[in-house]
């Protein structure tokens, strides 16, 4: 009941390359004043990488796949946006706090540099009330535990549900982890999609009812 979905694409290696090159060398301009990173510390990048003409194609991608999770999921809209687009680069002891994004209706992540001990993202239990009693469990398995740890790869693209939290733990690789950060919204949302759910509009919507 009320799945929670991730979906993980692995880009082809020839785009792959393409989109890497690319990308690498916006980074390269947009860190080059500024020195390496010490261990334990991250950077990220301006949220407008999307609107740059080098990350054309890395958006496109983006584009596609979202175009078809929202068929998927079966969602009425008549258009979609990125609302924000950036990078974030993890040296070794590097991680990122526990955290979702608001005002989004999907959030994406792009891998450019992964490697062992750098490779995963932990999306947590987004029930708030199943954290109310917390017995221990004798043997963990899918269906008790609160964190669910996904691996990842170079040139994989993760989608996900914006409300959804999610953490990086710290880099335990000698090399730094790069990824590229997109949040999606719908373009019209304060104009077609934010109506109240409630009242006569909303007592003519199909509802499932309690059994």
């Amino acid at each position: 009941m009320f799945p929670t979905l991730v979906w993980k694409v692995q880009l082809e290696p020839q785009l792959n390359k393409k989109i890497d090159a690319q990308v690498l060398a916006v980074l390269a301009r947009l860190r080059g004043p500024l020195p390496p990173l010490a261990p334990g510390h991250g950077w990220q990048s301006i949220q407008t990488l999307h609107t740059l003409e080098e990350l054309r194609d890395l958006v496109s991608c983006v584009r596609h796949v979202v175009a078809g999770i929202l068929r998927f999921l079966k969602v009425g809209y008549d258009a979609f946006e990125i609302s924000a687009c950036w990078a974030t680069v993890l040296a070794t002891g590097g991680a990122h706090r526990v955290h979702h994004h608001p005002n989004n209706y999907l959030s994406a992540v792009y891998y450019l540099r992964t490697r062992p001990g750098a490779d995963s993202i932990n999306f947590h239990d987004p029930r708030s009330q199943a954290g109310v009693i917390r017995p221990p469990v004798v043997g963990l398995t899918a269906n008790n535990t609160d964190q669910v740890v996904v691996r990842v790869r170079n040139g994989m693209l993760l989608v996900f549900p914006a409300y959804l939290q999610h953490s990086v733990d710290a880099n335990a690789s000698e090399g730094e982890r790069i990824s590229i950060s997109f949040n999606i919204m719908f373009s019209d949302f304060t104009e077609n999609l934010s109506k109240p759910l409630w009242g006569n509009e909303a007592s003519s919507r199909p509802r499932q009812r309690r059994k």
